[in-house]
């Protein structure tokens, strides 16, 4: 009799300490949650795994010795040739230049003064002679830029006639492509002479007055 009596008493305790132990799992339940979802913010706890992103970065510079510097301190590549680092400069030559970059151009020029020079009337019957030595530049498109006497004649006469002479032959014909210099100066040694043949000798033009 005693022994069911414990029985029903220990069935009565356990019935009535049930909806409290479901309580408790619950709330433990539910504070372990909320313990890993703050953990999660926290910590950045990725529960799905993601592929790995892998970038690559390819950095391109050009290696130091393929680059040289200038006189003024600008950077050249080494594979510019000398023509291509004039190209901002100017050149002096002579029309009878052997320089082959300019003979063609030279001897066009020379043709197209003498087409154009003639022996001073005034001079031929003065029996007037002389030499002068002028200097005068074009630019790329065959424009006249300027004009010096650099070694006149003892009379003003040819002078002028010279200086004429280079004036309406301009324009001249433009560069070719073997000329890169923006400027040309061209020295020219133009003689006077009576009583001779008319030609051209290979160190001036000369022109000849029977």
């Amino acid at each position: 009799m005693v022994r069911e009596t414990k029985i029903e008493i220990s069935r009565a305790i356990t019935m009535k300490t049930a909806p409290v132990m479901k309580g408790s799992l619950f709330i433990s339940l539910l504070f372990h949650c909320l313990l890993l979802i703050s953990l999660q913010k926290t910590f950045h706890i990725n529960w799905i795994k993601e592929p790995l992103r892998v970038y690559h970065v390819e950095m391109i510079r050009l290696p130091v010795d393929e680059l040289d510097k200038d006189g003024a301190g600008n950077r050249l590549s080494k594979n510019m040739t000398k023509e291509e680092h004039n190209e901002n400069t100017e050149d002096t030559i002579s029309l009878d230049t052997k320089d082959s970059r300019y003979t063609s151009y030279a001897k066009i020029i020379k043709s197209r003064l003498m087409q154009n020079w003639k022996y001073p009337k005034e001079a031929w019957e003065n029996l007037i002679e002389g030499e002068i030595t002028i200097l005068f530049s074009i630019d790329r498109q065959g424009g006249l830029l300027d004009l010096t006497i650099m070694e006149p004649s003892r009379y003003e006469i040819l002078d002028n006639e010279t200086t004429h002479t280079i004036r309406t032959s301009a324009p001249f014909p433009p560069f070719p492509g073997s000329v890169t210099v923006k400027k040309l100066n061209i020295r020219a040694n133009f003689s006077y002479r009576l009583g001779a043949k008319r030609q051209v000798s290979n160190e001036s033009i000369q022109r000849n007055q029977l």
